[in-house]
């Protein structure tokens, strides 16, 4: 089965002060390209979901079709985009979650949505959605209700818990990332 995973690089780092996507990390010029060049290892098709091309190496984009910023705009784009009935979607800021998590989130193929729950709760940007998500994606961007959480609530969602939550860290600010680096947790 063609494995397709989208890196969601397209938010507004607000919490760390500049564009969290393009810090350096992992030896690569940006965090961007550590998870790009990591998950063209795990599937046979890696795309970036942003609104802009600002990563300064060759990748396939897909661009927000709508003018809102969010997560959920970003799902809507992709399947309005690609033609398959399936991704893997990772935050750009997750750059632990490993090949394990991966594979044990594609053991179930009964959902709307597969998506992994930490020890810290649900985890929507580290998940499998169908294309059968769509309709209730389109009715919340029609509502102006952008939330992930409200999305798999109404769908189809299945949620595999794991263990561990320093796979699901996020650099969301700088002292995340100056820990990451300093602790070569990569």
């Amino acid at each position: 089965m063609d494995r397709v995973a989208v890196i969601f690089a397209g938010g507004k780092s607000s919490r760390m002060g500049e564009d969290k996507a393009l810090l350096p990390f992992g030896g690569y010029s940006s965090l961007c390209e550590y998870q790009y060049r990591r998950l063209l290892a795990l599937f046979d098709r890696v795309y970036i979901s942003t609104k802009e091309d600002k990563f300064g190496f060759e990748a396939p984009l897909i661009y927000d079709r709508y003018p809102q910023s969010s997560p959920l705009v970003a799902l809507i784009s992709i399947f309005e985009t690609l033609s398959v009935d399936e991704v893997f979607v990772l935050s750009v800021d997750a750059p632990f979650v490993g090949s394990d998590i991966v594979d044990r989130l594609y053991r179930d193929s009964s959902s709307d949505s597969i998506v992994a729950q930490s020890p810290k709760g649900r985890e929507p940007l580290c998940a499998i959605y169908r294309r059968s998500i769509l309709p209730y994606a389109k009715s919340l961007l029609d509502e102006d209700n952008h939330r992930l959480n409200t999305l798999l609530d109404i769908s189809h969602s299945k949620f595999i818990e794991f263990e561990s939550q320093k796979s699901f860290s996020n650099l969301n600010y700088i002292a995340d990332y100056k820990e990451a680096i300093k602790n070569s947790w990569i």
